[in-house]
């Protein structure tokens, strides 16, 4: 019984977290955005469809990841962030980040979890790591230019911010609510790469590496999307 009442209250606290960073991130965007020269005046139905649609599409891209060679099997490369980068590029940083959180709720409803939800929020807070800072540069002038410094300084702030994150909340909390020993986790890491031996260097070899492979890959199909996805999204009915 007590294991049970002590587990009940890790998931709580794992949820009051969640909450806290989702509403968190939320107002950091909804701040910036009311400063930003460029926001567009898009009206709000056409908004939240044009949000819904590119959420959907992402929830469905998330269905299919791909492992990687120099990660353990928990880390799979999607492409889900490329809808919302382009939503984000859209409409702005709040629409961004409404669709990576709907992404993943549409994901949770049509397959469940796997990580005990843990993968789930991470997915969500690194996502807004690339697509708050690209389209907050972005919408600061908006050109292919300053698209791809946006998008250059998000894959390094996703890189910076997940590998840290990971570190010291997300894998220590995964091995807590999923009940795997972290010599388990690292070990599934050493496989792989023999020079992973600790939190840290399973940070340094596979999840920066895999930041980085993700945040260019969005950057680059981001980039070659937009110019033609943009005129359409803009026009009203």
């Amino acid at each position: 019984m007590s294991n049970l009442i002590e587990a009940a209250k890790e998931n709580l606290q794992f949820l009051g977290v969640c909450l806290l960073i989702i509403v968190a991130i939320f107002l950091i965007a909804a701040a910036a955005e009311r400063f930003l020269p460029g926001r567009n005046s898009v009206s709000p139905a056409r908004r939240v469809v044009i949000v819904g649609v590119f959420s959907a599409i992402s929830a469905v891209l998330m269905l299919f990841e791909l492992p990687l060679w120099f990660a353990p099997g928990f880390y799979e490369l999607d492409f889900s962030e490329i809808p919302v980068m382009i939503c984000a590029f859209s409409m702005g940083p709040v629409a961004g980040v409404m669709a990576e959180l709907c992404k993943v709720l549409l994901k949770l409803v049509i397959k469940g979890t796997s990580t005990a939800f843990v993968g789930d929020f991470a997915n969500f807070v690194v996502g807004c790591t690339l697509v708050l800072p690209a389209s907050l540069v972005y919408y600061c002038k908006k050109n292919k230019s300053m698209a791809m410094v946006g998008l250059f300084l998000g894959t390094i702030a996703m890189t910076i911010f997940g590998s840290g994150f990971n570190a010291l909340y997300l894998l220590p909390k995964f091995s807590q609510l999923f009940g795997m020993p972290m010599d388990a986790i690292i070990g599934m890491g050493t496989a792989v790469n023999r020079h992973i031996d600790s939190v840290w260097t399973l940070v340094l070899f596979a999840v920066a590496p895999f930041n980085i492979l993700k945040g260019s890959i969005v950057s680059v199909v981001t980039v070659l999307l937009y110019k033609h996805i943009s005129p359409i999204l803009k026009k009203e009915a």
